[in-house]
């Protein structure tokens, strides 16, 4: 099949394939998967133009929304984050989306910038994950003593067959929101961090996602979870739902250059064909990757979460090098 905006001939059926493996995977850690698309846009696909970011944020808009039902339906969307994250992400989508097409149209020196970020937060969540914090490996002890104790009480409840997850009642419940202080309680324990201090990342995720169509999950969701110190069962609907807002605004706003001077008739607008048939894929595996996250250990998720985050700061720090 060919997708004339983009120029590319793949087989209908690999876009939604892909991005069913990939978001079912990421999902449960609050990441889209966008990241890890585009490079298979880029490096298997051959879709190299600026026109790759905004078709890859039509992913976003398409595939998110499944994993957003399940985190809203079961009560694990943490509100005030939620809400602290649109706010920040959105002027920040506006400038990256203006920067991939005037200054960024070969993004390798920012990517070498990126990658360096990332491994920092790879870092932080590593050392988590390790246990070398040890502030938040007390508070994983406490939240990994509570999923045992549900899992021994739900093998006993269903006669002796596995069984595992988040009790019904372990939801967010908002306590103080502020400027100075957001406050939460999840599964008996209180949670808190600086508004100003979420609000300030992701103006500068939304710069990143804006450019380069990755949404900004990614950034997000490690650095609630390593440096906020916010439990991940809590922290991935509120970085998918930035994620969104991100996107639905990063491909109106590349719409809107793509018809002004600013494009100089360079390849700006998306694929929206190619996007959606990722989308497509996306949204199942969203869905299914929010549905088998509070079956999986917080430790599983963060791991995966730190293989992910290490793995794209090598990779951008790579294609600077070589």
């Amino acid at each position: 099949m060919h997708f004339a905006v983009s120029g590319v001939d793949v087989l209908p059926f690999i876009p939604p394939l892909v991005a069913f493996l990939v978001s079912s995977l990421t999902a449960s850690a609050g990441v889209s998967g966008a990241f890890l698309l585009l490079p298979f846009q880029v490096s298997v696909l051959n879709f190299t133009s600026p026109a790759v970011s905004p078709t890859n944020l039509i992913y976003n808009i398409v595939a998110i929304p499944g994993g957003l039902y399940r985190y809203i339906k079961e009560g694990r969307m943490a509100w005030p984050l939620t809400w602290a994250v649109v706010i920040g992400t959105l002027p920040g989508v506006f400038v990256g989306a203006w920067v991939r097409i005037l200054y960024l149209p070969d993004p390798k020196v920012f990517k070498l910038f990126v990658g360096l970020v990332l491994l920092y937060l790879g870092y932080r969540l590593l050392s988590e994950v390790m246990g070398w914090n040890k502030k938040v490996k007390e508070q994983n002890k406490i939240m990994q003593n509570k999923f045992a104790e549900q899992v021994a009480k739900l093998k006993e409840e269903n006669s002796g067959r596995m069984a595992s997850g988040l009790p019904a009642g372990a939801v967010v419940k908002t306590k103080t929101v502020s400027w100075k202080k957001i406050e939460y309680e999840f599964w008996g324990e209180t949670y808190s961090f600086s508004g100003i201090s979420i609000l300030s990342l992701s103006l500068v995720v939304g710069l990143i996602g804006g450019i380069y169509g990755i949404g900004g999950g990614a950034i997000i969701s490690p650095f609630c979870v390593a440096v906020l110190g916010l439990p991940v069962y809590t922290v991935a609907g509120a970085a998918l739902a930035g994620t969104f807002i991100t996107s639905i605004a990063g491909v109106a706003y590349y719409h809107i250059l793509a018809a002004s001077s600013v494009a100089a008739g360079a390849a700006v607008t998306p694929d929206w064909m190619l996007g959606i048939l990722f989308g497509i894929g996306g949204l199942l595996g969203t869905y299914v990757g929010a549905r088998i996250q509070k079956f999986l250990p917080d430790r599983i998720i963060k791991i995966i979460l730190t293989g992910l985050i290490l793995f794209l700061a090598f990779s951008y720090i790579g294609q600077y090098f070589f």
